[in-house]
């Protein structure tokens, strides 16, 4: 196991709720603060939160997930407190929370005490020293007798990651020693300039003599600690700044007359003897509480450290999860067991979205715990509205697939609602002067018209395998509750705009959807405009006829929204996003139409003899065909099954010297039809595209150009039957950037079953309870019973063997680490601990 390439993988979620109890300012003009907080990996801001205004209770509620990309000891949220007086930011204190610590932590609240910052406390890096001790004897110059003479060579190799001052970092590094007698001596580098990595290689001597009185012979006089400090040179500042410290204990080493030490050293707050005397630990005038904290700030923390080894660990585990689309029932396979004895759905979900989504199985997964769950329900309202598995995997899918139509969808919007910053508060005990609340109305109704078109006429944009899940999740709804004419949009608009669109507008950020701070009146606009949205889903919902407004303030705006015309609106969106080619369904699926409108069409030749003219034509699209007849509400000459549509692109203008043209390919004949302007042209060619883009048998190649006088115009090739000469457009079928990376994520599966392998024990050991309690025993014949527990005894063996290689290649590692080297540096206990926490953790683990 010592060869096998295994890397390390760190995610770390952090919630910011809120904080409590801080101390208020110490001048009494202003004793509110105005807080915002800043979280850091070591002393490096990685995120900053909104300002929460005039309060010594902020709430901020605001999340942030990312990859680790670097080592760290600390994960640090400072609270400050900002001045518009002074025109300045002063640091109210912080939370540190150790790496080793973060799991502890895991999925759960927890109040942490806010302690005072102190300058000399806050550094970060590593120092590489070497040491070199000599000793001989010599006569005294002063008296005539003879003593040993200890000599202690430091080198000061080399810093790492060092703390940025204001921006900058000029290092330099200072070496002192202390002798037996107190007696101190001080040697420093030359200041390395703009480099947070310092390359030093000084080398200073300290002679033993150094250390004596003069008056003194034969004392021997040794030396007990070396102390190397960094420092940042700041000329025309004042004092230089202190970037960290390392202290080593040589009482006795030099009698040992050692070769040379070289080792690393985690860089230290300042010691308390060294610092001046009117260094504050905290601000003058800050009053503590009796934990000599500041007040309190509540987290959620998940913090996950992987492991990951090649692909070919993992064949085992992969091949069991994946055999889940096949296990009839669904709800005795792997997927389904995980999702019932992890009590996190959302922290299974994740990785096993992306394997499945990485082997082309998502949609197909999730039909299938979809059919699992609706079929156990006898209220359609209830559908999808607990915590389970398929929901939060639900989740997981649109936020990966859906991310790039999230933002072609709400950026522009959010952009100028940040832009614009307009008032919207049309609650009356929220506005200082009531005049104003009709005019934040009409500001509001503005934002929101624009996001619910937005919303509304991006279903062309809807990604293929959302389509596809939607599509799967509105069949099995319709399929259970047949009766039920609702229940194909609720089903829907309970994910995309409950779950997808109105979570996006409310925390912009956590969907990149900004960098900006959001402050609090731009907070409170997204969280109306939020709530309208969620109502607006539910207009078309199993609920829609229970909905009461609870705010009197929002039933003006509700009432601007709750029309026939935005009814439609939702459900022709709703159509749209779950629909796909598959005549086979479409026959017993009631057409909703689409698209109308009128058009040119050219002949196409359905007659031998007939005349190739244009005409003008009434066209009509529906979920299953395009039509079209002389005049509205006349019975259509044509019909067009989208599943017979080939191809829809463009057409040049050459063709018949006539703009704004598209095509209609079919097999044996193609449909030339000139829209009334370009963007309805556009909007024709990428609806019909949106809705045919899962056709089978849909083209690769077209020809751009019409078949006019016996050639194509555009290869002049004369077989009217010849393949097309141009790649058809790529539709964003599969719209997301994202990188997968399956063997990461069976590590994380494999972490999660360890973690939960005493209920797979317990399953094992008392069987009928659990499928008394949780699966309901009575729906299980005798044969689902025995593939139920197979997958359990499978689940558990997988996971041992996996745990095996993780322990062969932890004591491997534990052998093969020295304290002391770049990977293991001296100066606190991250090292010695993870290392004892990680063998005594293998070793209860079966």
């Amino acid at each position: 196991m010592a060869d096998v390439p295994v890397r390390v993988e760190e995610r770390l979620k952090i919630k910011i709720g809120e904080a409590k109890q801080l101390q208020p300012r110490s001048n009494l003009s202003s004793v509110a603060r105005d807080v915002y907080c800043i979280i850091s990996l070591d002393q490096e801001e990685i995120y900053r939160t909104k300002t929460a205004e005039k309060t010594l209770n902020p709430f901020f509620g605001e999340e942030y997930q990312f990859e680790v990309p670097r080592d760290f000891r600390f994960i640090s949220i400072y609270l400050f407190d900002r001045d518009k007086h002074l025109k300045q930011n002063k640091v109210i204190g912080k939370v540190a929370i150790k790496r080793e610590e973060l799991s502890s932590y895991n999925n759960r609240d927890h109040w942490f005490a806010i302690k005072p910052v102190d300058a000399d406390s806050e550094v970060q890096g590593k120092v590489n020293i070497e040491l070199k001790f000599s000793s001989s004897h010599h006569k005294s110059k002063w008296v005539n007798c003879y003593s040993r003479n200890d000599r202690l060579s430091v080198q000061v190799v080399k810093c790492l990651d060092l703390t940025l001052k204001n921006g900058a970092c000029d290092p330099y590094a200072v070496a002192c020693v202390t002798y037996t007698n107190r007696k101190t001596v001080s040697k420093r580098t030359k200041v390395r300039k703009k480099t947070t990595c310092p390359q030093f290689d000084e080398v200073f001597i300290f002679d033993g003599y150094e250390g004596r009185d003069k008056d003194m012979c034969g004392e021997e006089v040794e030396i007990c600690e070396l102390n190397v400090s960094i420092w940042h040179d700041a000329p025309g500042m004042g004092d230089d700044v202190f970037l960290g410290e390392v202290r080593v204990q040589l009482s006795g080493i030099q009698q040992q007359n050692a070769a040379p030490r070289n080792a690393w050293y985690f860089l230290q707050p300042r010691s308390a003897k060294n610092r001046p005397s009117f260094t504050y630990s905290t601000p003058p005038g800050t009053r503590l509480s009796k934990d000599n904290s500041l007040g309190s700030l509540r987290l959620q923390v998940q913090y996950n450290e992987d492991r990951v080894f090649p692909a070919e660990i993992y064949e085992s585990l992969k091949h069991l999860l994946l055999k889940s689309v096949d296990t009839k029932p669904i709800t005795a396979s792997a997927v389904y067991v995980l999702g019932e004895i992890i009590s996190s759905k959302m922290e299974i979900a994740q990785p096993l979205v992306r394997i499945f989504m990485h082997h082309g199985q998502i949609v197909p997964i999730i039909k299938a715990l979809a059919d699992a769950e609706i079929s156990m329900l006898t209220d359609p309202t209830t559908i999808f509205r607990g915590n389970t598995l398929v929901s939060k995997m639900m989740d997981e899918a649109m936020r990966l697939i859906g991310l790039q139509y999230l933002h072609k969808t709400l950026r522009p919007t959010i952009e100028l609602i940040f832009n614009e910053r307009k008032p919207c508060e049309i609650d009356p005990t929220r506005v200082r002067d009531s005049n104003t609340v009709q005019t934040n109305l009409n500001n509001l109704k503005t934002y929101v018209l624009k996001v619910f078109k937005a919303i509304t006429q991006s279903a062309i944009h809807c990604p293929a395998l959302m389509c596809q899940i939607f599509y799967n999740l509105k069949e099995c709804a319709m399929k259970r509750f047949p009766e039920n004419k609702e229940v194909r949009y609720s089903v829907i608009s309970g994910f995309i705009f409950l779950r997808f669109f109105a979570p996006a507008i409310l925390g912009p950020r956590l969907f990149d959807l900004t960098n900006e701070q959001i402050d609090s009146q731009i907070n409170r606009t997204l969280t109306l405009i939020s709530k309208t949205i969620q109502s607006l889903g539910n207009l078309v919902s199993c609920r829609s006829s229970q909905q009461v407004c609870k705010e009197e303030y929002m039933e003006s705006l509700y009432k601007e929204f709750y029309t026939e015309t935005h009814v439609t609106a939702v459900r022709q969106f709703l159509e749209i996003i779950s629909a796909i080619s598959n005549p086979e369904n479409r026959d017993n699926d009631t057409p909703v139409t689409l698209k109308e409108g009128l058009m040119i069409k050219r002949a196409q030749g359905r007659k031998r003899f007939g005349r190739k003219n244009f005409k003008q034509r009434y066209f009509k699209l529906t979920t299953h065909n395009l039509s079209y007849a002389k005049s509205k509400g006349k019975e259509a000459l044509c019909q067009i099954p989208l599943s017979n549509i080939l191809a829809v692109e463009r057409l040049t203008e050459k063709s018949f010297k006539m703009k704004n043209m598209f095509q209609i390919v079919q097999d044996g004949r193609t449909l030339y039809v000139q829209a009334a302007n370009c963007v309805e042209e556009k909007e024709w060619v990428d609806l019909l595209t949106k809705m045919c883009q899962n056709n089978q048998n849909r083209l690769n190649q077209y020809h751009p150009s019409a078949f006019i006088n016996g050639r194509w115009s555009c290869c002049e090739s004369p077989n009217e039957l010849a393949p097309g000469c141009s790649k058809v457009s790529s539709s964003d079928s599969n719209n997301f950037h994202i990188t997968l990376d399956p063997e990461r994520e069976l590590q994380r599966i494999h972490s999660l079953i360890m973690s939960h392998m005493n209920q797979l024990e317990l399953i094992m050991c008392q069987p009928e309870a659990f499928m008394k309690d949780i699966l309901q025993f009575k729906t299980y014949g005798n044969h689902d019973v025995k593939q139920f527990f197979k997958v359990v005894s499978e689940l558990r063996d997988v996971a041992a063997k996996i745990e095996a290689k993780h322990k062969t290649y932890m004591r491997t590692l534990a052998r093969d680490t020295k304290y002391g080297s770049l990977a293991a540096p001296i100066g606190d206990d991250n090292y010695l601990l993870a290392s004892r926490m990680n063998l005594d953790s293998l070793l209860l683990r079966r």
